[in-house]
């Protein structure tokens, strides 16, 4: 380790928070600790960075940040004839949510990419990611960043970069975002010099043009006297999910107060997503107080929904799937042209379902980066609570407006007088029925997980039910398939992949049968026999 490099990053760190928790390590002896803050640098990658905040190139903090600007503005001026927004100009458009710094990593990177002649608007507020994603593509700006840790931990934070030109203002995917990470790691100046606040501050005009746009995605709808629960997961998604909501004719709104407000503490819960255990708890709650109809919850960004229906005498969080294969249906009884897309990870009822309407369907590689560019997409979505349900205006995921898509989907429920459940059985009568489910390992490290991931590659072959069935890893068959795969029969399978964005380690799994209780009988046999693998 370079004692004077770290002294240097001390020196000109503008950040009196970081520059003393690395003085005061230095000041305790605490080398070993230091020495792994200044191991290497963040990797640069498609989902951009995202990374505890603290000190050093291997954390979140201004001069990461800094750097990361300067390296994306010299990407974009070195192909400069590539990126070019309407206006035959360079531009960037930022945004950034609640979390702590969001603000601030926010207005560095205006500031550097102005200094170095991009034009800049920057968000005057706090924004959901997918109006930023929906403003760089209505814009046709050259690049996009939204600070933002999505539903990571409290004290993560992270950088999410999107691309016009051919890419569409959509995620970036190889090989810019190595070029872009050359960029970053060429950058020679600590905290990079050339700032300006020669920028532009856009704001509830942008916000204007989503909801309008939102709007034209309701169409004319009349009052209904529904109950929504919502949860904002101490995020940003509360102010214009109430606007969603008046635009589908919902008037009785609960909001769980105790997560309505942005916090970036996130007192309530552990980890601010829907789908970890005790983070529904609250809106489950309010429901049963209200007697609700529907739950509503996004993630701190909205860039993610998810959604409680009445069963059984309680409420139940419906899967990514179970809300996936719904949104499908509903966004393919409107058109009779387009393609309906899922990750590979996500369940293949989507696939069937599209024969059913006459759609072409696709698999895509895990990530909206590979569903934002199926050709001529109509729907796309990820079972981790992903839906992209109007990809010519928005090229991402969108809680807002697939949280619209799933309130006119109960008001048409409640007209026609059967539940969400019904629902579901009505389609998987045409389909198949398919029953998936999840074993998540969250570890301590991503270093953790990977070592994990090895492990689990070396082994050829795994029990199930007395018989050994292979494991394939489907990096054979594309590369961008860095998963393995466990297939018992044609009517089961499992997936096993480490998390792109935080410590975990995800087995997915999925089984079909001629009806509910067989496909769930095939795969809790299933879930038995990856537990056993993953514990050897």
């Amino acid at each position: 380790m370079n004692l004077d490099y770290v002294k240097q990053w001390i020196d000109q760190d503008p950040d009196p928070e970081t520059k003393l928790q690395l003085q005061s390590m230095l000041d305790a002896g605490e080398i070993s600790e230091v020495e792994q803050l200044f191991s290497s640098r963040l990797t640069f990658g498609t989902a951009g960075l995202r990374a505890e905040l603290g000190p050093g190139p291997m954390r979140m903090n201004r001069l990461v940040v800094s750097q990361t600007a300067k390296g994306l503005a010299n990407f974009l001026l070195k192909n400069r004839d590539s990126y070019l927004d309407k206006n035959g100009e360079l531009s960037v458009v930022i945004g950034y949510d609640a979390r702590k710094n969001s603000e601030v990593f926010a207005k560095d990177s205006a500031e550097i990419l102005a200094g170095a002649g991009i034009e800049v608007k920057l968000f005057d507020q706090q924004v959901p990611t997918p109006v930023v994603a929906f403003t760089g593509r209505r814009l046709n700006s050259s690049a996009s960043i939204v600070v933002t840790a999505s539903h990571n931990p409290p004290n993560d934070n992270g950088y999410k970069v999107y691309l016009g030109g051919a890419n569409g203002n959509s995620q970036i995917v190889p090989p810019q975002d190595q070029e872009i990470a050359a960029e970053i790691n060429l950058v020679d100046q600590i905290n990079p010099s050339g700032r300006s606040n020669e920028y532009s501050l856009i704001g509830d005009d942008e916000i204007e043009q989503y909801l309008l746009r939102c709007s034209q995605l309701a169409g004319d709808q009349t009052e209904s006297e529904l109950k929504i629960v919502y949860t904002a997961m101490h995020g940003v998604g509360w102010k214009l999910a109430s606007s969603v909501f008046e635009l589908a004719g919902l008037k009785n709104i609960y909001p769980v107060g105790q997560q309505i407000d942005p916090d970036p503490t996130f007192p309530t819960v552990k980890f601010p997503n829907p789908e970890e255990p005790g983070a529904m708890d609250l809106a489950m709650a309010k429901a049963r107080e209200v007697s609700a109809d529907l739950i509503i919850a996004n993630d701190p960004d909205a860039d993610r929904l998810a959604i409680g229906v009445p069963s059984g005498g309680d409420f139940r969080m419906l899967s990514g799937n179970e809300l996936g294969i719904l949104l499908a249906d509903f966004v393919s009884t409107k058109t009779q042209e387009g393609t309906l897309a899922a990750s590979y990870v996500s369940s293949q009822q989507i696939l069937k379902l599209a024969d059913d309407r006459g759609l072409k369907s696709e698999l895509t590689p895990t990530g909206f980066k590979w569903i934002s560019k199926v050709e001529n997409l109509l729907f796309g979505f990820e079972e981790a609570l992903g839906y992209c349900v109007d990809p010519s205006y928005t090229p991402d995921k969108d809680g807002l407006t697939a949280a619209l898509f799933a309130c006119l989907i109960a008001k048409e429920l409640e007209e026609k007088c059967i539940s969400f459940d019904q629902r579901l059985d009505q389609i998987s009568e045409r389909t198949g029925y398919f029953q998936s489910g999840q074993i998540s390992i969250r570890l301590q490290s991503m270093m953790e997980v990977e070592q994990l991931m090895n492990k689990l590659k070396s082994k050829s072959e795994t029990d199930f039910e007395g018989e050994s069935l292979a494991v394939r890893n489907l990096v054979e068959l594309d590369p961008r398939l860095d998963m393995l795969e466990i297939k018992p029969d044609g009517n089961s399978r499992a997936l096993i992949r480490a998390s792109g964005t935080e410590p975990k380690l995800k087995c997915y799994l999925e089984s079909t049968g001629p009806n509910r209780a067989s496909a769930k009988a095939r795969l809790e046999d299933l879930e038995r026999a990856m537990n056993h693998f993953l514990e050897q």
